[in-house]
């Protein structure tokens, strides 16, 4: 199956800046992927690229196997969605719906429509007095109805309250499931990852440090506690993602694919925030930049 972002080498400068540096990384097509990472990991800078909004310095990118933006049939694959959920404020939402439909080709307004009655927005009413929660609806209303194949989220829920997104989450898993959409889901949020993600890519530095289906890297990733020793110690086949200790205890977060036998450690399950957590630490204490996470259930 084609990738839904294959990119290699891939930099973005902004005069001496790198924004974006040699990052190579596969997305594959088909799952929903949450993509998490530190502030100034490179995430949004890679998908505005993705999306063709901006151009890379260096390297190259293919999404869904063809240029970004490369004309508008390729235009008309890719939904987009940044944090801002943008919208015109002067324009009703029924202005928006309009504007949809002349933009894109394969617009399909009967969905349009029926989202917009199921969330009861008043097609009258200028974006601008709509809340975040219904602006944000709108814009995955906009997204979803052009009927993509690669629907890109950057940061979509990350101003609004718990509620508000619970339900842009749970619509935008019904729209995947109604549409076989692939989905690239950035963001802090660890809960919103936990509850639709099947994939995730850790990035830090513009570096992948881990990737895979959420449910193998939960699988294959185990928490050791234990007395204090060296982490060296411990049996081929065990890579030490992070260590801490005291004076009298070593806690080991770990990946095998084989179960730990040594007596001396108790082994605990691993969640989705103690794993992205230990990446992220990991790179921080090779000298990345500063990292920002947030965790919410």
């Amino acid at each position: 199956m084609t990738a839904a972002i294959e990119a290699k080498g891939l930099g973005k400068r902004y005069r001496r800046q790198w924004a974006l540096a040699d990052c190579t990384l596969s997305v594959p097509a088909g799952h929903v992927v949450g993509l998490v990472g530190p502030n100034g990991a490179g995430k949004t800078t890679l998908l505005s690229i993705a999306t063709g909004m901006q151009a890379p310095t260096a390297g190259t990118i293919e999404v869904l196997g063809a240029r970004p933006a490369a004309g508008p049939a390729q235009l008309a694959r890719v939904g987009y969605l940044p944090q801002n959920a943008p919208a015109y404020a002067g324009l009703s939402v029924a202005d928006h719906l309009r504007l949809g439909a002349h933009l894109n080709p394969a617009w399909d307004a009967e969905l349009a429509r029926g989202r917009i009655g199921r969330l009861e927005l008043d097609p009258g009413q200028k974006a601008g007095t709509l809340s975040g929660g219904q602006r944000a609806q709108l814009a995955l209303t906009l997204a979803v109805a052009k009927r993509p194949e690669l629907l890109i989220l950057d940061e979509p829920v990350a101003s609004l309250d718990p509620l508000a997104r619970r339900e842009f989450l749970r619509d935008l898993m019904e729209s995947v499931a109604e549409q076989g959409l692939s989905v690239v889901l950035s963001s802090h949020l660890v809960g919103d990852l936990e509850r639709v993600c099947d994939y995730l890519i850790v990035l830090v530095a513009s570096r992948v440090m881990v990737a895979g289906p959420v449910d193998d890297l939960l699988a294959t990733h185990h928490l050791l506690t234990g007395p204090r020793r060296d982490p060296g110690s411990l049996a081929g086949g065990v890579q030490v993602i992070s260590a801490s200790h005291t004076d009298v205890q070593s806690t080991l977060l770990v990946r095998t694919n084989g179960p730990v036998l040594d007596p001396a450690w108790t082994v605990s399950e691993v969640g989705l925030e103690d794993l992205v957590l230990a990446y992220m630490s990991t790179a921080a204490g090779s000298g990345s930049r500063s990292r920002h996470l947030e965790v919410q259930k």
